[in-house]
Parts: structure tokens; C-alpha cells; sequence
């Protein structure tokens, strides 16, 4: 168990983030603005398009292993030429393809996509769902080799860029677009 230092407001306890990625918990820790346990839990990994279906699934098994209130996250990345593909399963497109396969993927075709992010709470009794997104196009050609996964292939609307070639302070605003902290702020401090 790893502990994300931020400032810890007393009137709220700690909430367990089941992650294997470090960078994750510190974002949320960060932007949650409390106390963030991370753990990494080997979960069965559900194979759906529906991103709350897979967040369900997740934050359900997770309380099952930890025992104690967890919020797990997922992503997808939909490509509007395929449908919801990749979707939920760009994770694997990405270990698997090289990112300049992956945008030729769809040359010719219609560019536009969205990135989502999902959260789900579950305290045993209580599930909670939060999702955001954000609009965006495929990049023709991957750029640079910061930040996260997919940021090198996705342009959001209003940029000419991809969030990989973004500064800190427009990578952070598009990521609290796609990340739904601030619904997830608002009920874990309301609850």
C-alpha cells in the first residue's frame, strides 16, 4: 500500500484508490484534496464496451478484495469511424500497436473521437458512477513521448495540438475535462 501526500481535511476520512499506477493516485490525491490510499489489486478484467458496466464490475470486486470504501477508474478512447472502438479496450491497442499503426488505422476516414474517463465509489452498500469526456480528433502521426499512453495520438477540440505536445497548465485542463474529479470531490465530501 503506497499513501499520496496532499493536505488532509479531518472531517473526512481516507478513500482507497485501487491502481497499479502510482502517477494515478498522486493526480487524484491532488486533486480529490485528501488523504488517497493506492493500492494494487489483481483484478478480473471484464470485457465490455460499456465503460460503467466495466467500472461497476471493477469497484465491486475490489471492495470484495479490500474490505473498506475504493474508487477504481477506467478509460476509453472511441474513434467515431469504428463505432466505439477502441474504446474501452485502447489500453491493450496500445501495448500491443505501435501509436503510428494505430493512427493509420484510419486514414481516409472520419478523425473525430472522445476520450472518456470513469470512476466508480462502492462502500459495500453504496455504488457510485462518474464519467467524463472530452471531444476530440486522431493525430495523423503520434507526437512526442510525455505524459500518458494515448496523449500522443489525441488532439482535443480548440487545440492544434496533442496532449502530449501540450504545457503543464492546458494537459492538466484538458485532464480535468476528462476526469471527473470534481463530481467525485463533491460527493466524497458530501457523503
Amino acid at each position: 500500500m503506497h499513501f499520496a501526500k496532499i493536505i488532509y481535511n479531518s472531517t473526512m476520512r481516507s478513500i482507497t484508490f485501487i491502481t497499479g499506477n502510482q502517477k494515478k493516485a498522486d493526480y487524484l490525491a491532488k486533486y480529490l484534496g485528501l488523504e488517497v490510499l493506492h493500492e494494487k489489486v489483481d483484478l478480473d478484467e471484464l470485457q465490455s464496451l460499456d465503460l460503467r458496466e466495466i467500472v461497476e464490475h471493477k469497484v465491486r470486486q475490489a471492495y470484495e478484495k479490500v474490505g473498506k470504501p475504493v474508487i477504481v477508474e477506467d478509460a476509453s478512447l472511441e474513434f467515431s469511424c469504428l463505432g466505439r472502438l477502441p474504446g474501452t479496450f485502447i489500453r491493450f491497442f496500445v501495448d500491443e500497436i505501435p501509436l503510428e499503426n494505430i493512427c493509420s488505422l484510419i486514414d481516409g476516414k472520419d478523425r473525430s473521437a472522445v476520450a472518456r474517463c470513469g470512476y466508480g465509489y462502492y462502500d459495500g452498500t453504496r455504488f457510485e458512477y462518474f464519467e467524463g469526456k472530452l471531444d476530440g480528433t486522431v493525430a495523423d502521426h503520434p507526437a512526442w513521448e510525455r505524459w500518458f499512453g494515448w496523449d500522443k495520438i489525441f488532439t482535443p477540440d480548440g487545440y492544434e495540438i496533442t496532449r502530449a505536445e501540450m504545457n503543464e497548465e492546458d494537459y492538466e485542463k484538458t485532464y480535468l475535462q476528462i476526469k471527473p474529479i470534481e463530481k467525485v470531490r463533491e460527493f466524497l465530501f458530501n457523503i
